[in-house]
C-alpha cells in the first residue's frame, strides 16, 4: 500500500539539461525523439521539447558557460523495438559512442548526444 500524503504533492514537471548552446541541443534531441519544441525563450536561453504541448515531465535545455566534464549523475533510458536500428540511426545523427565503465557484457547501448550527455539505448523486452 502506497504511503499516505498529507499536505502538498509535488508534481514531476521537467528534466533539465545543461548546455552550451541550448537552442541546437534541444532541436537535435526533438529530431532524435521526434517531440516538437514547445517552449522557446525569446533569446533562446531556454528550450523545452515534449511528446507533445501538454505532457508533463518535459525536457528543458537551459545554458551553461562551461563544456561537460564528467559522466553524468542522470540519464535517460530508451527502450526502442530495435536496438541495433536504433543505435544505427542516433549514430547517423551526431550521437557517439561512450564508455562510462560499462564493460563489454551488457545488454544496453551507451550513447553521447553532441554536447557528450550519456544516455543508454536497451534492448526489447
Amino acid at each position: 500500500m502506497p504511503p499516505t500524503v498529507v499536505g502538498m504533492t509535488l508534481t514531476w514537471t521537467q528534466i533539465v539539461i545543461d548546455a552550451e548552446n541550448p537552442r541546437s541541443l534541444a532541436h537535435w534531441w526533438s529530431e532524435v525523439l521526434g517531440w516538437p519544441v514547445t517552449y522557446e525563450a525569446d533569446d533562446e536561453s531556454e528550450v523545452e521539447i515534449a511528446p507533445h504541448a501538454e505532457a508533463q515531465p518535459s525536457i528543458l535545455f537551459v545554458p551553461v558557460p562551461e563544456k561537460k566534464s564528467v559522466k553524468n549523475r542522470l540519464h535517460l533510458d530508451f527502450r526502442p523495438d530495435d536496438q541495433s536500428a536504433e543505435v544505427e540511426r542516433l549514430l547517423a545523427a551526431g550521437a557517439t559512442r561512450a564508455d562510462v565503465g560499462q564493460g563489454d557484457d551488457v545488454s544496453w547501448v551507451v550513447l553521447a548526444d553532441p554536447e557528450g550527455n550519456e544516455f543508454c539505448v536497451l534492448r526489447a523486452r
